[in-house]
C-alpha cells in the first residue's frame, strides 16, 4: 500500500485524465531541440509545429553536389561535350516540372486517355497506344526543353510522334529562328503512362548523338548505333525522382529534393551488381515468349541465378510494367529486365531509338549489358525511327545465362 502511495505521488496525475496526450506531450521534453540517434547517422532538428502540440522531426541536409556543379565538372572534363550543358541542363529542369505533373495528375486531372475539344479520345499514335493526357503535355515540355535551351540541338524525334522534327520546326510557334546544331535528340516524355491511373511509377528517357548527314534526308541522323551516342539518361517518378546519367564515362545517379526544387547527387559511379535475383518480365505471357527465353526462366526457376562464385541464388520476379522502374530495379539490385519477342510481336514492343538504345547505354556504362538475345543492342543499326527489338538488360551474368539460352535453343 506505501509502494502504491509513492508511486501516485510521484506520477503526473494528468496522465490518469488523458494517458495517450499526457505521454506523447511528455515523451520528448520542450527544451529538448534535437535528437541524435545513437547507432546511425542521423540527427533530426525538432521544430514546433504550429497546428499541434506535437514536435515536428526536420531532417539535417547533406552536403550533396548539385546537378549544374556536376555538369560543370565534367564538361570541363570533356571538352568536346561543353555545348551539352546548356542543353542537359534544360532537360533536367523538364524533368522537375513532369515530376510535379505526375505527383498532380490526379488531383489536376490530367491523367487518364486525351480526349480533343468535343471530349473525343484521339486517335491512337504511331505506336498504336492511346495515348494519355500526360503523354501530349509531357511530349511538349520535352521539345521545348531539348530546343529551345540553345542552338546545340538540330533536331529531335520523339516516341509519341510519327516523324522526326527540326528545333526550327518544333520553335516556329514561337518566332524563334535556329540554325543547324551538332546534335541530334531522341526521347520517350513518358514511359509507362498507363501506371499513372494507378500511381505506379513512370519514367522518362532520353538519348543524344552527334548529328550526321546521312541518308534518307531528314531522318538519316537518327538512324545511328546506340554505340555513337554522346550522353544517356532517365528520369524515374516514384517514392523520389531520381534522374540517372551518363556521358560515356560512367553514370551517375542524382535524387530531386522537393525543398530546393533540385536534383543532387545520391548515387555516383553507379555499377550493376554481376548477377543478381531479379527477373523482371511480364510473366503472364510466358506461353507467347521466344523459346530462348522460355528455356531460361524454366532453367533459373529449377536451380537459381548464378551467384557469380560458382553457387546459385533464388530468383524473384519483379515486373512493375514500366521500363525505367523496372530497368533501375536492376541497375540497383542486380538481375534482369526483358521484353521479348512473342509470336504476335516477334520484334517484342520496346523502341530501339527512344528506349533500347539510351537504357542499353547507361546498363553498359555501369558494367552491365543489354542484348537482345542474339546479339548486342548497342550494335544494331536502326532502319527506321520507330523499330522495335526484343530487350534485355542488366547483370552481365544474367544476360551470358540468357544469351547461352538462345545458343543452345538455336543449335
Amino acid at each position: 500500500m506505501k509502494l502504491l502511495t509513492l508511486f501516485l505521488l510521484v506520477v503526473p496525475s494528468a496522465c490518469f485524465v488523458a494517458p495517450q496526450t499526457a505521454f506523447v506531450k511528455n515523451f520528448i521534453p520542450r527544451s529538448v531541440t534535437s535528437v541524435q540517434s545513437p547507432r546511425y547517422d542521423i540527427k533530426l532538428t525538432l521544430t514546433p509545429d504550429s497546428s499541434s502540440n506535437l514536435p515536428k522531426p526536420k531532417l539535417m541536409k547533406k552536403k550533396l553536389m548539385s546537378f549544374e556543379r556536376y555538369l560543370e565538372v565534367e564538361c570541363w572534363s570533356q571538352p568536346e561535350l561543353k555545348d551539352l550543358q546548356p542543353v542537359l541542363s534544360s532537360v533536367a529542369s523538364a524533368c522537375i516540372q513532369i515530376s510535379k505533373m505526375v505527383s498532380r495528375a490526379q488531383t489536376d486531372d490530367i491523367y487518364g486517355a486525351a480526349v480533343n475539344k468535343e471530349g473525343e479520345t484521339l486517335d491512337d499514335n504511331i505506336q498504336g497506344e492511346t495515348q494519355q493526357k500526360l503523354d501530349v503535355i509531357c511530349n511538349e515540355i520535352m521539345l521545348r526543353a531539348f530546343c529551345s535551351a540553345s542552338s546545340n540541338v538540330a533536331a529531335v524525334a520523339s516516341e509519341e510522334e510519327d516523324e522526326a522534327r527540326s528545333c526550327s520546326a518544333v520553335m516556329d510557334s514561337e518566332g524563334m529562328e535556329f540554325g543547324g546544331g551538332e546534335y541530334v535528340a531522341v526521347f520517350d516524355p513518358i514511359d509507362g503512362s498507363k501506371n499513372i491511373d494507378s500511381s505506379l511509377p513512370v519514367g522518362t528517357i532520353f538519348g543524344i548523338y552527334k548529328y550526321r548527314d546521312l541518308p534518307p534526308a531528314g531522318v538519316g541522323t537518327f538512324l545511328q548505333p546506340g554505340r555513337n551516342l554522346v550522353a544517356s539518361g532517365y528520369c524515374l517518378y516514384s517514392a523520389t525522382t531520381v534522374l540517372v546519367l551518363t556521358m560515356g564515362k560512367g553514370v551517375d545517379g542524382f535524387t530531386l529534393d522537393p525543398d530546393r526544387r533540385m536534383f543532387l547527387r545520391t548515387h555516383e559511379d553507379m555499377r550493376v551488381p554481376d548477377s543478381g535475383p531479379l527477373i523482371c518480365m511480364n510473366e503472364a505471357n510466358y506461353g507467347e515468349f521466344d523459346e530462348g527465353v522460355r528455356h531460361y526462366l524454366k532453367q533459373v526457376k529449377s536451380r537459381g541465378v548464378s551467384d557469380g562464385k560458382g553457387g546459385f541464388t533464388k530468383a524473384s520476379g519483379r515486373h512493375v510494367g514500366a521500363l525505367v522502374a523496372d530497368a533501375h530495379n536492376v541497375l540497383i539490385n542486380g538481375g534482369i529486365y526483358g521484353y521479348p519477342g512473342t509470336r504476335q510481336n516477334p520484334n517484342g514492343k520496346i523502341r530501339l531509338m527512344y528506349e533500347s538504345n539510351p537504357m542499353g547505354m547507361i546498363m553498359e556504362q555501369a558494367g552491365g549489358a543489354a542484348s537482345t538475345g542474339t546479339g548486342k543492342i548497342l550494335e544494331i543499326v536502326p532502319k527506321e525511327i520507330h523499330q522495335r527489338v526484343p530487350t534485355f538488360l542488366g547483370s552481365p551474368l544474367n544476360i551470358f545465362e540468357l544469351d547461352e539460352c538462345f545458343k543452345y535453343v538455336n543449335e
